[in-house]
């Protein structure tokens, strides 16, 4: 029978265990999990079973008389409460029935109570719901509270998890700061897939007081994988959509001074048009190499400054020199069709210099090999 579960001031462990059964006669006992002298908490089931006998009627009611969906097992012995169906800081009311092989009854009743948190975890998940991102979009998590212990971001890890198109992919955790965590998988993602974040932290107690409130998800989807190779000796971008290559764009990097760094980048955000001043990256107006203009087409790479862009001023140099202050140019036409076919997450390889990308100079978490991403996971470690 489905029951109604609610936390009173009681517990199991005061009134003991057979609380209210109705006759000494009767060789069942009726007995329940969890049974605690404390409160317990939501994501718990409870659990009613019967020794020596059967269960005839179960009821588990909350706040108000609410019923708590659960299920009795076929053989009648016990019965279960549906999961997460409790709530933080209430009382539920437990009573059963059950008889014996020769039909003589019992009763059982008891009060429980959950736990009352003084402090919830919220966090904020990027991408956000609906988004669509490129393949090399690390997943961001932001949390309102510092977990500044290691059970307390593994307890995080452990419940915190991603699936792609509804099945786990290998991948891993790498905490920034104490509220700030990092996700990426093995490789990029897969294009066009769907990606689901489930924190699932209902009952989840992270540090003393800290406690996770309800079980969430957040799903984006991957756009086709776009992934740009640069190869600063040739000048030449070689892009490929779901491994195909589809376009060849003679390009222009950094020359001697402003080398472009070699590694791998992810693009962060695209304008339309952008102005570009060179006192930004520390060159002052006096100097000869300081500039100040509008570009069409820009997609940011790194925070120091480095974008693809239209650069129609240099398009007798793109395939063959490198004259850039460390962006990427491009003819007009070129940056207009990579500008409409890339999205913010897609994936550019860039080959040629020995200058690297430096940690956090953007989306750098590609850079990282996966056996050393995954000495990062508090679980792992």
């Amino acid at each position: 029978m489905v029951g109604v579960l609610a936390l009173s001031g009681c517990s199991v462990g005061q009134l003991g265990v057979h609380a209210g059964n109705a006759s000494d006669a009767s060789s069942a006992r009726i007995t329940l999990s969890p049974a605690k002298t404390k409160a317990i908490v939501p994501s718990s089931p409870v659990v009613v079973s019967v020794l020596a006998g059967r269960l005839t009627d179960v009821v588990v009611a909350g706040p108000g008389g609410a019923p708590v969906p659960g299920a009795l097992s076929v053989d009648g012995r016990t019965w279960t409460s549906e999961s997460d169906a409790l709530d933080y800081n209430a009382a539920y009311s437990v009573s059963a029935l059950a008889v014996d092989r020769t039909g003589l009854p019992t009763k059982f009743r008891t009060t429980l109570h959950t736990v009352a948190p003084s402090t919830f975890l919220g966090m904020s998940v990027a991408p956000a719901e609906g988004a669509r991102v490129g393949v090399g979009m690390p997943i961001t998590v932001n949390l309102d509270r510092k977990l500044s212990n290691q059970s307390a971001k593994a307890a995080f890890e452990k419940n915190v998890t991603v699936q792609v198109d509804g099945s786990p992919i290998v991948g891993g955790w790498r905490w920034l700061t104490d509220q700030v965590v990092v996700y990426r998988p093995e490789s990029y993602w897969p294009g066009n897939a769907t990606v689901t974040v489930t924190a699932a932290v209902k009952g989840v107690k992270f540090m003393s007081g800290l406690w996770g409130e309800k079980t969430t998800t957040t799903t984006f989807h991957t756009g086709p994988a776009m992934v740009s190779y640069v190869d600063m000796r040739t000048d030449m971008m070689r892009v490929t959509k779901d491994g195909k290559l589809v376009r060849m764009i003679p390009i222009t990097t950094g020359k001697p001074g402003f080398e472009t760094r070699s590694g791998i980048k992810v693009i962060m955000n695209k304008e339309r048009t952008r102005i570009m001043d060179a006192a930004t990256g520390g060159t002052a107006k006096t100097d000869p190499e300081y500039y100040r203009l509008q570009v069409e087409y820009a997609m940011r790479l790194t925070w120091s400054g480095e974008f693809l862009h239209a650069a129609p001023w240099s398009v007798a140099h793109q395939g063959h020199t490198n004259v850039s202050h460390g962006c990427t140019g491009m003819s007009t036409a070129n940056a207009a069709w990579l500008y409409a076919n890339s999205e913010i997450g897609d994936v550019v390889v860039y080959t040629g210099h020995d200058k690297p990308m430096e940690p956090g100079n953007g989306i750098t978490v590609w850079n990282t090999s996966w056996a050393k991403w995954q000495t990062y996971s508090v679980l792992s470690a």
